[in-house]
């Protein structure tokens, strides 16, 4: 891996630019050695929400985490267009994008792979938090002033220095450091204090801010630090202390061998507060994926579970998989059954972490240097989101869904277009309250947290409500419920929005990303040939039953594949008990045991040549589920109805 302190000290313009735009054919040219696109004045629309599984694909990430092995496989197959190695055959040395670039996973070989591809500085109209974070800690220039493309062109040097000097605080002190692991050397050694005030009088504050003035450093260091601080707001940069912590397989090789090159044999900070999960590649093996995927990417993704089995055993972590010491799961549902706790900072490895904000705390995903730099210190940087508080009134009649809320949200031109932003490195998180949220529980209010992070947001958190009392009480403990974080009446808010779900249609996303919101009865006539009940967003019990409900009694359509994965083990083991893996496989669904892949093309349910496919899942971009061919995200219930049909259908017209 590129190491931020070799980082090129100035950018001179030596080799080629690339230009995403919306139009293929544009892209096209460039890599056919076209004059490239002209950047002199207003640019040709540029291709909106660039995605990390654009950039890297979940198969190329199985194959490693260095620039050599990376770099090849950047932006391959983007838009259809773009061929094996030909960025870095290309010699291009910047890449331009539209806003959102970044967008979707938090791994960090996203960014790996620019820097084997050649890039030596990325270009944007906005970034997404996660993707953004990982460029500052990995010593990737990036700007989103198109006119230091134009300066180069012009045959400027421009030093990277500026660029840094643009940053906030905390970002610009660990550029200049060298990254942030050379950063964290220098918080054990002693030799930081914090940049910030600390001595801050008390003030109404949200949810978020709550937990983060609370959990936020003050002085002190590794033996000694203290924490606390009077108040925090929108735009801060602040170090916190973690709670829990948590890897997977895609990333916890990278994580500990950035962790060992930057400190050695040193102890994990609080090992009781971290754990690993073997959950992203543990279906490849099952009997209905297509023999292609198993040749391409088990064999490679076998090498990186060793790597993070071998780690676990030498650094002490609690590890979670089949036939290891701890449940199987997805492992956004397990650390909601086992770990998060309300009032916490929560951080892991995969950006599906707001999976955790239903249990009242700060729960967002993290790339592996942040995770690195959190395992030996115990601390994560924050910078203070905005907060649009969400008020949920209204009967969902039994039948409007979280999924249906959230996509509805999601989609909404409030988050799509990202109006909360005023500043490149803004962040922006929902909270959720409201009676209207008294109606569903834990597992089901957890899909809306899950899927902030597909509208841009860096989480969702949820306010203290009925559904989570009564989850603390029954399946944690009384004993957490005084933890709970209740905002103070008069806190400030970017924006309060009221819903009432008597105005939420059944919603669907279209293919390509998860805010293209359409009212289901708005979607047509669309062919549905491969359905999955699936993953972290659609294979909880409240999904199952959702699911079996629509489906007693009937038969799926002729030609219909169904796959259904439960989230965890003690969700396999309730629906098995409720006979509900039974009603399933009797109608003739894969029913396969508990975990992460179909979403990302390592499970059952790829599609095949020609299928349309309807998922439970929570992303759709272009070839995310390993295959070719439309995913639109639908809730349980449509999915279980459309499966009937052998179309996208609303189930009450059954």
């Amino acid at each position: 891996m590129t190491s931020p302190a070799t980082a090129p000290r100035t950018l001179r313009l030596e080799g080629r630019v690339l230009t995403l735009t919306e139009d293929p054919a544009l892209l096209r040219a460039q890599l056919d050695g076209g004059a490239g696109v002209d950047l002199s004045g207003a640019p040709p629309p540029l291709r909106f929400a660039v995605n990390t599984d654009a950039m890297i694909s979940g198969a190329a990430c199985t194959l490693g985490y260095t620039p050599e092995i990376l770099g090849p496989w950047f932006l391959q197959d983007f838009q259809d267009v773009v061929g094996h190695d030909e960025i870095r055959r290309g010699g291009f040395q910047v890449v331009v994008g539209g806003d959102a670039y970044g967008s979707g996973s938090s791994r960090e070989v996203a960014v790996v792979a620019h820097q084997g591809a050649g890039i030596e500085l990325v270009v944007a109209s906005s970034f997404q938090r996660i993707f953004q974070e990982n460029m500052v800690y990995g010593g990737m220039p990036f700007t989103t002033d198109l006119g230091v493309v134009r300066r180069l062109q012009a045959g400027d040097e421009v030093p990277v220095a500026e660029l840094f000097e643009a940053l906030p605080p905390f970002f610009r002190q660990v550029a200049f450091a060298g990254g942030l692991l050379e950063y964290g050397k220098q918080w054990l050694a002693g030799q930081v204090e914090p940049w910030y005030a600390v001595d801050r009088p008390a003030r109404p504050m949200n949810v978020v801010e709550k937990i983060v003035a609370q959990k936020a450093w003050i002085s002190g260091g590794e033996r000694d630090a203290r924490f606390g601080l009077g108040h925090v707001q929108p735009g801060d940069q602040v170090l916190c202390r973690t709670g829990f912590r948590g890897m997977h397989e895609y990333t916890a090789g990278m994580c500990m061998s950035l962790y060992e090159q930057a400190f050695g044999e040193a102890r994990v900070h609080d090992p009781d507060q971290v754990a690993a999960f073997e959950d992203h590649f543990v279906l490849i093996d099952q009997p209905t994926v297509p023999q292609g995927v198993k040749s391409a990417r088990l064999g490679p993704a076998r090498q990186l579970a060793k790597e993070m089995l071998d780690a676990c055993e030498k650094h002490g972590l609690r590890l979670h998989g089949p036939g290891r010491p701890l449940p199987a799961g997805v492992c956004h549902r397990l650390v909601v059954e086992d770990y998060a706790r309300p009032g916490d900072v929560v951080i892991l490895t995969d950006s599906h972490t707001p999976t955790a904000g239903v249990m009242n705390a700060f729960a967002f995903g993290v790339g592996s240097t942040a995770m690195s730099f959190a395992l030996r210190t115990g601390l994560i940087p924050v910078t203070v989101p905005k907060t649009v508080r969400v008020v949920v009134t209204g009967d969902a009649r039994g039948l409007i869904s979280p999924k249906d809320l959230v996509l509805h949200l999601i989609g909404d031109p409030y988050f799509r277009e990202e109006q909360w932003r005023s500043s490149p490195t803004d962040t922006c998180v929902i909270q959720l309250g409201g009676p209207g949220l008294d109606q569903w529980n834990v597992d089901e209010l957890s899909v809306i947290t899950n899927m902030t992070v597909e509208g841009g947001l860096m989480t969702g958190v949820v306010e203290p409500c009925r559904p989570l009392a009564d989850f603390l009480r029954e399946r944690r403990g009384s004993d957490l419920a005084h933890l709970m974080v209740h905002p103070d009446p008069d806190a400030t808010y970017e924006r309060v929005i009221e819903i009432d779900l008597d105005d939420v249609p059944l919603t669907v996303a279209s293919p390509g990303d998860s805010r293209n919101r359409v009212a289901l009865d708005a979607a047509g006539e669309v062919p549905v040939h491969n359905v999955v009940i699936a993953s972290c967003t659609g294979g909880s019990l409240a999904d199952l039953r959702a699911a079996a409900e629509v489906l007693r009694g009937r038969s799926l359509a002729p030609g219909v594949r169904v796959t259904v994965t439960p989230s965890s083990e003690d969700v396999a083991t309730a629906a098995r008990a409720e006979g509900l893996l039974d009603l399933f496989t009797s109608l003739g669904a894969v029913v396969s045991p508990p975990g992460c892949g179909s979403c990302i093309g390592n499970g059952p349910g790829v599609p095949l040549p020609g299928e349309t496919t309807a998922s439970t899942t929570n992303r759709n971009f272009d070839r995310r589920m390993g295959a070719p061919g439309p995913v639109w995200l639908v809730s349980p219930a449509v999915a279980a109805a459309s499966a009937v049909t052998g179309r996208l259908t609303d189930p009450r017209r059954l």
